[in-house]
């Protein structure tokens, strides 16, 4: 007699890995091991985010108090042609810069995007935003300390974006 195994089916042990990572997946849901809520969303400032104001949405983020720095630096058009895609990047050359947050002063929700960066990453960021009209636009960049710079520019806007 021969001792040899059967051949292998590909399909029968694809199978039985997949159950068995369903089964380990179930198992740390239900013991609370493992929240999808925690695991996929991360805090985010919700408030300064539906913020409806310029004013509100910047003292939601802590930011009303920031100082102006010549140290952000802005890339913009002064004019742009169609509000529907305005591209802006915001770089800062200051030391132990940790989030980059951008606003846009006349849009619904003035809060448009928030940047965190990593210890010792380029804290740089390329965003095309929606301008409902002619706004000024606002970086703010909390460095490692705790305090919050800001720059602005304004854009002049010929077609807007965000109603039509």
């Amino acid at each position: 007699m021969d001792n040899q195994a059967p051949p292998a089916d590909p399909l029968r042990r694809h199978l039985l890995r997949a159950s068995g990572a369903t089964t380990a997946l179930i198992a740390l849901v239900t013991t609370g091991a493992l929240s999808p809520g925690r695991v996929l969303a991360a805090t985010w400032p919700r408030d300064a985010f539906t913020a409806t104001t310029f004013n509100d949405a910047l003292k939601a983020h802590g930011s009303a108090g920031s100082t102006e720095n010549r140290e952000i630096v802005f890339t913009a058009p002064e004019i742009a042609e169609n509000g529907a895609q305005v591209v802006i990047e915001v770089a800062s050359n200051l030391p132990g810069s940790q989030t980059i947050s951008i606003f846009v002063e006349k849009n619904p929700m003035p809060l448009a995007g928030s940047f965190r960066f990593a210890n010792g990453a380029l804290p740089q960021v390329r965003v095309p935003l929606k301008m409902a009209e002619t706004s000024r636009i606002r970086a703010v960049v909390r460095t490692a300390d705790g305090k919050q710079w800001h720059a602005q520019r304004e854009i002049k806007v010929t077609l807007g974006g965000c109603a039509g």
